[in-house]
């Protein structure tokens, strides 16, 4: 860890302007984000006695190598800036307030020619909305459910709703007239959009109407005699209402607010949320934050505010006419004016004083209070396992330094076809997820385990190399014999960087120049015994890189092994340390799995489209899309060929020679060969 004394600014570099700073470790990575109205000011009370600094933000100064700034116009500038930055830079010190897990929204695409209703949960897409957070899931599902009797709007997958266009048959749903069918042409474009606008109009608070207008009807069908028709129109009148009545009535109808609390201590907070709809709850919401600074309330509503809004500024329907807080934000009048900016129309903070939202209000600090006590609670004994096994493991491998990194690699194939590698991050204890990688290993590299272990931490740790010495753009063309990449990883920084996690474990795309293996782990472990720690180590030696200390886990006894030692170090088996790696270990084996199954299953697949030239994967997936199989594409003429965009005549030319072939000649269709089935009508 450096001294800050090492780095710190002289006092009269630094301006009195307005402006954002970041602090960066000696690897370059920035590790925290701050604004401040007067940077100098800000910027010394790092640099003070460290002991009168609270221990994470100690230890933040510690970490950190150096500190930049850059000044700004205005405070709202400065709001902005570093609300840019720390979503960017993901900083590991700065305050983020985590929930314990994704809340599920219902959400209606309405950007889709035919939207669909379904339960989603992470980040916000254009052109949907939101309704919710509801917790738990059970009751969104259940108001899925019994809307759709009413506004019967499509709920099904994209894979369903194709193959049903295809087959001229609805699912079971447009079957017991829980779905409109327009897969089938029941129903128009048009007329399925506007059931699905008055879906959302009904889930914004305007059920009255539609109620009334369902009274009517009912009405009308008994003047009728027509009672068959009353009787349904009845029922639906209930499951609206049902859906109505199920969130508690505490504020007047036309009352949409967020009803922020904050309940703290000195070294962490909780925050919850009631959002109102209607003069209804509709959901509610929690998180728990560490502190970095020593910061006061308003500061924390600022960051809390400004990380709720900010992940849904894509929709300005996630942001209420009011939003009430225990204490209004520091920067109130920026604040206000950053939320009009996202919403594109008024929005009120204030805190409420008296009357019914002063006693929600304190409901909702209960809650807080509540969910601070539980976090503790559970917190306690996360942390001191942690800080036991990673103790463990410095103590038992006699390490100089503290466990902050530590990254795993595993080997997976079958029969050493379709060679594969993982690697897994993690830090402080905790997987860093974002941080995980997938190799695919080809060439002289695949021809057993130690050599496929040497490529890959040769690889991981060029990278690395190459990001100290310079911006990854400036990098050479890999080499197809040494870096094998897969089709989707040409969007990495890195031309010798693999493909970024994905599947379960989805990592988001960082700017290309960004260079994504720029800081090294304390310790990497291997899967295996002697020959994979040897095989890594000598790739680390090769490099010139002496500082990374190899590890091997063998799965037999379970035993660790040290490069250039003769015995294995045996943990004892009830070691909070030997668990760790276990599951780090596990999670790298699991991970290199997963990477290798999707490898194989492509592998396994075969098309009469493979062979056409100038026909590549998007393409072949364009064609697919538009005629639904080889033999309709094959049965197509020129003209139709074209009307696939991408296809010119010259191409639908070559497309109808290649696969216009005598019966006998024809190639076969796409088969999987692990399972035998014809996977092309």
């Amino acid at each position: 860890m450096a001294n800050p004394v090492t780095y710190r600014p002289k006092t009269g570099e630094i301006p009195l302007d307005p402006g954002v700073y970041r602090f960066r470790d000696e690897h370059g990575r920035v590790i925290y984000v701050g604004k401040a109205k007067n940077l100098r000011s800000r910027l010394n009370s790092y640099f003070a006695n460290p002991q009168g600094l609270l221990p994470k933000t100690r230890s933040m100064v510690f970490t950190a190598a150096s500190v930049e700034w850059t000044v700004v116009g205005s405070e709202l500038e400065a709001l902005q800036l570093e609300y840019t930055w720390i979503k960017e830079f993901d900083p590991r010190f700065n305050i983020m307030f985590r929930d314990d897990k994704s809340y599920p929204y219902l959400a209606v695409t309405m950007g889709e020619k035919y939207p669909r209703v379904q339960v989603m949960r992470g980040d916000k897409k254009k052109d949907t909305r939101y309704f919710g957070p509801f917790y738990p899931a059970k009751a969104i599902r259940e108001t899925v459910d019994t809307m759709i009797r009413v506004f019967p709007v499509r709920t099904c997958s994209a894979g369903v709703f194709k193959r049903a266009e295809r087959t001229g048959r609805p699912c079971l749903l447009g079957y017991i007239d829980k779905c409109s069918a327009p897969c089938v042409g029941r129903i128009s474009p048009e007329d399925h959009k506007a059931l699905a606008a008055d879906f959302c109009d009904f889930m914004s608070g305007e059920a009255k109407k539609f109620i009334s207008g369902l009274e009517k009807k009912m009405a009308e069908a008994v003047q009728e005699l027509d009672y068959e028709s009353a009787a349904r129109l009845r029922d639906d009148i209930a499951a609206l209402r049902r859906v109505f009545e199920r969130n508690t009535v505490v504020l007047s109808e036309d009352t949409d607010a967020d009803i922020f609390a904050i309940r703290e201590d000195e070294l962490e907070a909780a925050a919850q949320v009631f959002h109102v709809r209607g003069g209804r709850i509709r959901g509610q919401r929690g998180w728990v934050v560490e502190k970095v600074e020593d910061m006061d309330t308003p500061d924390l509503v600022e960051h809390l505010l400004q990380q709720v809004y900010g992940e849904g500024s894509s929709s300005n329907e996630q942001i209420p006419r009011e939003v009430l807080v225990p204490v209004l934000p520091s920067n109130s009048d920026q604040m206000l004016e950053w939320l009009r900016g996202l919403r594109g129309a008024r929005v009120d903070v204030r805190v409420p004083q008296r009357g019914d939202k002063a006693t929600l209000m304190g409901t909702v600090e209960q809650n807080a209070a509540e969910a601070l006590r539980l976090h503790k609670s559970r917190r306690a004994g996360d942390i001191t396992t942690r800080s036991t096994a990673l103790q463990e493991l410095q103590e038992a491998l006699d390490l100089p330094q503290p466990l902050m990194r530590i990254e795993c690699f595993d080997i997976s194939h079958v029969q050493g076809t379709n060679v594969v590698a993982s690697m897994v991050v993690v830090e402080d204890g905790l997987p860093r997820k974002s941080e995980y990688r997938k190799f695919s290993i080809t060439g002289d590299a695949a021809r057993d385990d130690t050599a496929s272990m040497y490529d890959v931490i040769h690889r991981r740790f060029r990278n690395y190399l190459a990001g100290k010495a310079g911006p990854a753009v400036d990098a050479a063309a890999p080499d197809p014999e040494t870096d094998p990449v897969d089709d989707d990883a040409s969007v990495l920084a890195h031309p010798a960087v693999d493909e970024p996690s994905g599947g379960p474990l989805q990592d988001t795309t960082t700017a290309i120049t960004r260079n994504r293996f720029a800081y090294p782990p304390n310790l990497v472990v291997v899967d295996g015994g002697p020959p994979q720690v040897a095989a890594a180590s000598r790739a680390l030696a090769d490099l010139g890189i002496d500082d990374v200390f190899v590890i091997g886990l063998a799965k037999r006894l379970e035993e660790v092994w040290i490069q250039d030692s003769e015995f294995p170090v045996i943990l004892p088996r009830a070691s909070e340390g030997l668990f760790m790696l276990q599951r780090i270990r596990d999670e790298a084996h699991r991970f290199a799995i997963t990477f290798h199954r999707q490898k194989r299953g492509k592998s396994m697949t075969a098309s009469a489209l493979d062979e056409i030239a100038g026909l590549g994967p998007a393409k072949r997936k364009a064609l697919l899309k538009h005629f639904g199989s080889v033999k309709k594409i094959r049965a197509a003429t020129v003209e139709e060929l074209v009307e696939v965009p991408g296809v010119g005549p010259t191409l639908a030319e070559t497309i109808r020679t290649s696969l216009a072939v005598a019966p006998e000649d024809a190639p076969a269709p796409a088969v999987n060969m692990a399972t035998g089935e014809i996977i092309e009508d």
